[in-house]
């Protein structure tokens, strides 16, 4: 992994002439993005965001931290917040930020004496299973990390919007796979990252998965563009 995402983060905090992302899916073209959106307080955050934060409750861990802004604004809030990422720069730029518990890690990979009441997973959190069938593994790992009680607040998509329909309303989905399984592509200042597997899930789907960890599933908030976000918790 080159890190491009993480290198594009810490130029945008270091003014090292950050430039936009090229991102592209296996299903749409090639799209800019600016880094600093990435970079957003809590008012320019979406509904999602903002209401996961507001149920937000005592200590918290922050999945795919990013830039930081989510576990930021946690902390000025007085919460115990730790914010992991697998992106070396990216941590490097949170703890420039002023980020004081953050370190690189795959949650995977992520080793904690402690437990938590709060674990996030936002800017389409499922993204990072990858494929269906490695949802159970993390959803197994996160439930590990939960206190009784605790709580996952996570968001995705339905990317059924993104095919097109037959005569009958029928989406013309792959048939091999679930249509959510995408490859992602990053370019940064004319380098290209290797690509990588992101998932997309509908609700239904998060919470059939759920059930089957032994997890809860509670649909919270619905945003406008066939986007939501789900609490899940131990049964």
């Amino acid at each position: 992994m080159k890190d491009l995402f993480g290198k594009a983060i810490l130029d945008y905090q270091t003014n090292n002439s950050p430039e936009d992302l090229i991102t592209e899916t296996s299903i749409s073209e090639a799209d800019e993005m600016s880094v600093a959106y990435l970079f957003r307080d809590f008012k320019e955050m979406p509904k999602l965001e903002q209401k996961a934060l507001q149920l937000a409750k005592g200590k918290v861990l922050d999945v795919g931290c990013g830039a930081g802004s989510h576990a930021l604004y946690l902390q000025e809030k007085g919460f115990d917040i730790t914010a992991i990422d697998i992106s070396e720069n990216a941590i490097k730029a949170c703890e420039l930020r002023g980020l004081k518990n953050c370190q690189v890690s795959d949650v995977l990979d992520f080793d904690s004496p402690e437990k938590f009441d709060t674990i996030l997973l936002l800017m389409n959190g499922t993204g990072i299973f990858g494929k269906m069938n490695q949802i159970s593994k993390f959803l197994q790992k996160l439930k590990s990390l939960l206190n009784e009680g605790g709580q996952i607040l996570i968001d995705s998509s339905d990317l059924i919007y993104m095919y097109d329909q037959d005569e009958d309303g029928a989406y013309e989905v792959p048939a091999n796979g679930y249509y959510g399984e995408l490859t992602f592509s990053i370019q940064y200042k004319g380098e290209t990252e290797d690509t990588f597997d992101w998932l997309y899930l509908d609700y239904n789907t998060l919470q059939n998965a759920a059930i089957a960890n032994g997890l809860e599933c509670k649909l919270i908030l619905e945003g406008k563009h066939f986007d939501y976000l789900a609490k899940l918790s131990k049964l």
